[in-house]
């Protein structure tokens, strides 16, 4: 029986976004999550989690993004711009790094930090993944192969997917690589070209699309509240609300039922 994964992203990036990834869980077919650590609902929402013990939690690794770093801007000088925060956008991280700005123990010890606040807290983490994907890049995989291990994480998310282009090669690069170290992926992502608008019929077709043959399949989503005034400063023309209500429909559940899938956690990789 295939194990489908269904992870949403980015829990603490605001208190109702937090909440609604709880709601999608508790009345809904989301099995996972990942905590975006910089994010600032980081800090009053994580104790929430002990509530939800059969909810699989990763972390959102993030060296990207609208908000600084945990670390201050003197610790890790070459991940923040003249304001002290992260380069808004993996392009402009990447523009960095080809010019040698990126340093490399700065990643490690930013990242280091974001784990230890989500261990600091006592929940136990079933997976790494990370914000736009960078944990795939080849030039930052050894540090994430260190953190997994001194973490002892088993499990990372892998981009594969048909039709991904360059994504789906770094996924199967990353699932190679994991192999290798002895960490689990799922053997195939959905959900990337449908980022922030994951509706119903858009949920049900993926379902549908998840051949048998598969061990495992990890679906990326981004729920949300309908009402959110703290996420105005995050411009990324998501369908939150949509996508929570489509995670909490019946169709949903009974087309995964009827597919004969079987909902878990990245802890439930073998």
């Amino acid at each position: 029986m295939t194990l489908l994964i269904i992870n949403a992203d980015d829990y603490g990036l605001t208190e109702a976004t937090s909440r609604a990834i709880l709601d999608c869980h508790e009345h809904g077919v989301l099995t996972s999550t990942s905590v975006l650590v910089p994010a600032p609902a980081f800090a009053s929402t994580i104790g929430l989690l002990a509530e939800h013990p059969n909810l699989g939690v990763g972390v959102h690794l993030a060296l990207v993004g609208e908000d600084p770093p945990v670390l201050s801007a003197r610790e890790v000088p070459s991940l923040v711009d003249a304001q002290g925060r992260f380069h808004i956008s993996w392009k402009q991280f990447a523009a960095a790094a080809v010019r040698g700005r990126i340093d490399p123990a700065d990643v490690e010890k930013e990242l280091t930090a974001q784990i230890h606040a989500v261990q600091a807290e006592g929940v136990p983490l079933t997976h790494l993944d990370s914000h736009q994907h960078l944990h795939e890049w080849p030039t930052l995989w050894p540090v994430i192969q260190r953190l997994a291990n001194v973490a002892k994480v088993r499990a990372v998310r892998s981009t594969q997917a048909k039709g991904l282009g360059p994504m789906s090669v770094l996924g199967k690069l990353t699932a190679a690589r994991a192999k290798r170290a002895g960490l689990l992926t799922p053997q195939s992502f959905a959900g990337f070209s449908h980022s922030g608008s994951l509706t119903e019929p858009e949920l049900l077709k993926l379902i549908e699309a998840v051949p048998s043959s598969s061990a495992s399949v990890e679906i990326g989503c981004h729920p949300g509240a309908v009402q959110d005034p703290e996420r105005y400063r995050y411009d990324w023309s998501y369908h939150w609300a949509e996508e929570a209500s489509g995670l909490q429909s019946s169709a949903v559940r009974n087309r995964i039922t009827s597919a004969g899938l079987r909902l878990g956690t990245f802890g439930d990789l073998r």
